[in-house]
Parts: structure tokens; C-alpha cells; sequence
């Protein structure tokens, strides 16, 4: 397999991405100036799933372009990848996934879609990102477990909820919707939810695994 860096924290764990693509290498969250070095050590191929956003500086435009330039193959999917692909796919980045079309697409605009807290150490996620609770909501809607104003109603409380403090139990807390569909929505999420990201990350290497 040619070089390939993939940058992941919370939309996979390590452990899975490598049972798709053993043969790369598996590094956190990109920030600003790691696809740079990424590149400067070789890599021909650049996965970007995920990356900080508020911890420290993102990863920029120009370090894509740059990646891109020098003919490396540059990915992007789930999180940070999603939203810097829908931004440079026409420069030539790769975007691949239901929330990389939804940036394109203008269905989602924020950077706080895809912002949530984890474990810097685990990784593991302690929010939820507005993307996999739209996800699930609207699989909710599909299931007629809610109508389309409800489904409105939860995404208005989400969307008002600070990124950091996004988690299901806190939107049901905060909808203004009946006490009993809150009931019945909280039992079908738990069996039920959404993890968006993961299945864009999951795509998204299987892409590059394809592609080689």
C-alpha cells in the first residue's frame, strides 16, 4: 500500500479503522500544520476524518491545497474531513459520506454540526454531534416514532444546546413536545440511534481501500 496517514479520534476507534486498512498510519485528531508534516514525511495518501476545531488551530485550507499540489491524494469524511471536503472538493480533495454531502449541499452550514468533547487520552466521545442526532431523528420521523413538526422542535432544542453540552437526554429535556412522545422517543434511541459519523468513517476507508 502506497503511504497513507489517516487522521481519527472519535468517529472510530483505531482498533476498527485498522482491520479496513491495516497497513496505514493511524494518527489523533489533525490540527493546523499536521497534514504539512504528513507530507514531508512521505504520505501519498491523507485520510482526514477527524480533527480539532476550538482545542487548537484547525487544519487549514492552504496545507490541503499544498498536500493536493504535491500530488498526494487527500480524503475527507465524518468530521473536520466532511466539512474541509465540501469546501476544496472542486481543488480536488475527495468527499465521501452522508455528512460530507450535507455541507456540500448547504443542508448543514455550521462548524458545530460535527463539533462535540472526547477523552483526548480514549478518544471516546462525551457528547453528541448535531450530525448523528439529525440522523437519528430523522430515522425517528421515517419510522413514524415522530411527525415532522416534532422532528423540527427537537432540532430547534438541539441546535440551541452549546456543542459541548449536545446530548440526547439534554434535547428531550429541552423540546417542547409531549411528556409521553418524549418517553417513547427516549426507548427507540436507545436501540436505534444514529452514528453518523462512524458510518461516514467506515465508508470513507473502505473508499481509500477500494481505490488501491
Amino acid at each position: 500500500m502506497p503511504n497513507a496517514v489517516v487522521f481519527i479520534g472519535p468517529s472510530l476507534p483505531f482498533e476498527e479503522a485498522k482491520q479496513i486498512l491495516p497497513d496505514a498510519e493511524y494518527l489523533p485528531p489533525a490540527k493546523r500544520g499536521d497534514l504539512t508534516e504528513a507530507v514531508r514525511a512521505g504520505a501519498k495518501i491523507i485520510v482526514l476524518i477527524d480533527g480539532v476545531f476550538f482545542q487548537d488551530r484547525a487544519v487549514g485550507h492552504r496545507e490541503i491545497l499544498s498536500a493536493l499540489r504535491a500530488g498526494v491524494a487527500v480524503y475527507g469524511s465524518s468530521s473536520m474531513g466532511a466539512l474541509r471536503a465540501s469546501e476544496m472538493d472542486t481543488l480536488g480533495m475527495v468527499g465521501v459520506g452522508s455528512i460530507y454531502r450535507w455541507y456540500r449541499d448547504g443542508i448543514i452550514i455550521a462548524d458545530d454540526e460535527v463539533g462535540l468533547v472526547y477523552d483526548p487520552e480514549t478518544h471516546v466521545a462525551l457528547s453528541e454531534p448535531m450530525v448523528n442526532i439529525r440522523a437519528t431523528f430523522a430515522k425517528a420521523r421515517a419510522s413514524d416514532i415522530i411527525d415532522d413538526a416534532e422532528e423540527k422542535e427537537l432540532l430547534r432544542a438541539c441546535k440551541a444546546i452549546y456543542y459541548q453540552d449536545r446530548t440526547y437526554r439534554r434535547v428531550l429535556r429541552d423540546a417542547e413536545i409531549s411528556a409521553d412522545k418524549k418517553t417513547t422517543l427516549a426507548a427507540w434511541i436507545k436501540t436505534n440511534a444514529v452514528d453518523q459519523k462512524r458510518l461516514d468513517a467506515i465508508a470513507c476507508l473502505n473508499t481509500v481501500r477500494d481505490a488501491l
